[in-house]
Formats: C-alpha cells, sequence, structure tokens
C-alpha cells in the first residue's frame, strides 16, 4: 500500500508540474504576441497640451540699439568730442489676436549736461482686426508727418535731423500722447493710398506747438500716395496738414509735402539703389490779434547706393524760423554710410551751415549704430 501511495504522489507531482509547465508557456505565447504587435504599431506621439493663449508666441521680440558718435563743431569752445549718445530698448509683441504693443525706452544723453536721462520714447497699441481696412492706435507715437517725422533717428541715412525739421518740430520732431486713425482707401485706380488722422494732447516742448491747459488739442492728417512706376522704380506722395495751439495761447497751422522716388534695378538691387526723397513746409503761425508770421522751409536728399555695403547720401537745407521769416538758414552736407549687416553701420557725415543770424560753421561727425536682439524692419 505504501509503494502505491508513494507511487501515485510522483504521479500527481509529476502531472502538476507539466499542467504548470504548461500554463507558463501559454502566457509567455500571449505576452510575447502582445510584444510583437506593439513594436510592429506606429509609435504614437504624445499628447500636447492646449497652448493658454494662442499658437503664436507672446514673448516679445527685445532689442537693444546703441549710438555712439564723435563730433567736431568748427564754432564750438570744445571743437572735438566723443560720447555715447543714446541706447534705446525695444519690447514688441502681440497681446492677443486683437492688439499688438510697441515699446521703445530711451537712455539719451543731455547734450549741454553730458548727464543721462530716461525716458519712454514710444508705448502704443495697434490694433489688428478692425473692420473696413481700418487700423487704431493709442498711446504715444511719433506723429505721421512726412518720412523724417515717424522714423527713430538711427534709422535715418544721414546723422543729424534736416534743418527745416529742427527748426520747426524740435530735433525730437512731433512725439505726442493720443490716437492715430488710419484707412486704407479703396480706390479703383491702380496705386495705393492710406489716410491718417491723429488727435494728440499737444507737445511739452515743440518751437510750432504747444501743449494746452484748455480742451485745445493738435490735429494732424496725413494722405499717403504710393505708385509702382515700373519692376525698377517707385514714386510717393504724402499731403500733410496740422493745426494745434502755440506758446502764445493762439494757433499754428502747418502744410506739408513729401516725395520720394526709389530706383531699385531687380537684376542688382543688392548692390546699387537710388533715393531722392524731398519735404517741404508751409507754417502759418499766428501770435497775437494783429501778428502773423508766415514762413517755410525744405530739404531734399539723394543717396546712392555705390556698392554692396556704401552708400553715399547729398543733402541741401533751407530754412526759416516758425517766429521769423526774415531769418534765412541754409546748409549743406553729405554723408559715407558703411553697413555692414543690419545690425551694425558706421557713418560719417559733413556739414556747413551759414544764415544771415549768425556767422557760417561747419560740423563732421561720426556715428557708430549697433543692435543687439531682434530687429524690426524699417518702414517702406
Amino acid at each position: 500500500m505504501k509503494r502505491i501511495f508513494l507511487i501515485g504522489l510522483i504521479l500527481s507531482i509529476t502531472l502538476g508540474m507539466m499542467q504548470a509547465q504548461q500554463d507558463t508557456t501559454v502566457v509567455d505565447s500571449v505576452l510575447l504576441r502582445q510584444i510583437e504587435q506593439e513594436m510592429a504599431a506606429p509609435a504614437r506621439k504624445p499628447e500636447q497640451s492646449s497652448p493658454v493663449r494662442s499658437v503664436v508666441s507672446t514673448n516679445p521680440n527685445i532689442s537693444v540699439i546703441g549710438d555712439f558718435q564723435s563730433a567736431y563743431h568748427s564754432t564750438a569752445r570744445r571743437k572735438i568730442d566723443a560720447y555715447f549718445n543714446e541706447a534705446e530698448f525695444s519690447f514688441q509683441s502681440v497681446v492677443d489676436p486683437y492688439v499688438r504693443a510697441d515699446f521703445f525706452l530711451s537712455l539719451g544723453r543731455d547734450p549741454t549736461t553730458g548727464e543721462f536721462s530716461a525716458e519712454i520714447e514710444e508705448a502704443y497699441l495697434t490694433t489688428l482686426e478692425l473692420p473696413a481696412k481700418l487700423q487704431l492706435k493709442a498711446g504715444k507715437f511719433r506723429m505721421a508727418m512726412g518720412k523724417v517725422n515717424p522714423l527713430h533717428p538711427h534709422a535715418l541715412p544721414f546723422v543729424d535731423v534736416p534743418n527745416v525739421l529742427a527748426n520747426y518740430l524740435g530735433d525730437e520732431g512731433l512725439n505726442d500722447e493720443g490716437i492715430s486713425l488710419s484707412w486704407l482707401v479703396p480706390n479703383p485706380f491702380d496705386f495705393f493710398q492710406e489716410l491718417t488722422v491723429e488727435a494728440t494732447n499737444g507737445p511739452l516742448d515743440n518751437p510750432s506747438f504747444a501743449r494746452s491747459s484748455a480742451s485745445r488739442y493738435l490735429f494732424l492728417g496725413h494722405l499717403k500716395n504710393f505708385w509702382d512706376l515700373t519692376e525698377n522704380a517707385t514714386l510717393e506722395l504724402g499731403l500733410t496738414g496740422l493745426t494745434g495751439p502755440n506758446d502764445s495761447s493762439y494757433s499754428t497751422s502747418i502744410g506739408a509735402i513729401d516725395l520720394t522716388y526709389k530706383w531699385k534695378p531687380l537684376q542688382f538691387n543688392t548692390y546699387h539703389s537710388v533715393v531722392w526723397q524731398t519735404e517741404a513746409l508751409f507754417s502759418n503761425a499766428k501770435y497775437s490779434g494783429e501778428s502773423t508770421v508766415r514762413s517755410w522751409g525744405l530739404y531734399s536728399a539723394l543717396t546712392y547706393q555705390i556698392d554692396k555695403r556704401y552708400f553715399l547720401t547729398g543733402r541741401i537745407d533751407y530754412s526759416n524760423l516758425p517766429t521769423s521769416s526774415a531769418m534765412v538758414e541754409r546748409a549743406y552736407s553729405a554723408t559715407l554710410g558703411w553697413y555692414a549687416t543690419e545690425f551694425q553701420k558706421i557713418e560719417v557725415q559733413a556739414k556747413t551751415t551759414t544764415s544771415n543770424v549768425r556767422e557760417r560753421f561747419t560740423q563732421a561727425t561720426l556715428r557708430w549704430i549697433f543692435v543687439i536682439g531682434a530687429h524690426g524692419a524699417h518702414a517702406y
């Protein structure tokens, strides 16, 4: 009986081990098939979380623009000087699908004291989705008068602001707080038209206009007309009207015209181009019930691209003063610019100025502009 019991126990254990091995083999086969199926299937992409605001990045483009200058003045007590003129910090980005924000902070040097002070050069919002081809700008901005005033000085093809604009609008130009509404005019003719109207508080320090404590403001209207003359040439004509209070509690009105011709051949546009740019303004300033001064001024500049990186600009200036049509100032200047890249340029300008109220003087200026960070395109 014991032998029979032992034999049965051994058989039971053997059969159990065989069954367990069979079950394990089945499980292993199932797992192997699953692994093979997963390896054969295409890889699944990781799920991405939805953006919080929009697909377009709202991180601002940040840049810093440096302006170093060295200057000679024939009648100054200190004839040669070298200085860091300005550092401009820009922050630009879309806020959302409806508006864009632009901030320009300036750390500029006072030419009389040599000290630096910070100010907001521009800070404004621009709409992106208004109907009827309208665009609204609100904040502090350079007003849409002519070709030079809307640009920052470092973007100009010459070192200084033309005399007529400095005499009538100041060295900083018309840069004021308010609103600007532009309209892309639909016309049946084959050219571009844009109408801009602006209303601002009035500048705090300006030769022609002043900020009134009463409900009086500075108003501007500008009509831009743009033609493609040929595949190589364009022509732009701008008309501007300005009116606002002056520092005598009366008003000043200015009418201006700007004309720009550009030639840039399709075949050799990297090496040669020509830009002829002219602006003229006419001022009617009333300073009392019986005193009205009518005066005017203009500048005309011709820029020729000598080679890929070299530009030569000649400019003539003629100007009265908003307070005197008897004062006549004339100037002639030439500027040679080396544009290393869009992030760096060096310019040398020579200028001579004569007038009927002071002796003739000459100036020479070296300007070195450099940019770090994102650099937006300049207006065409």
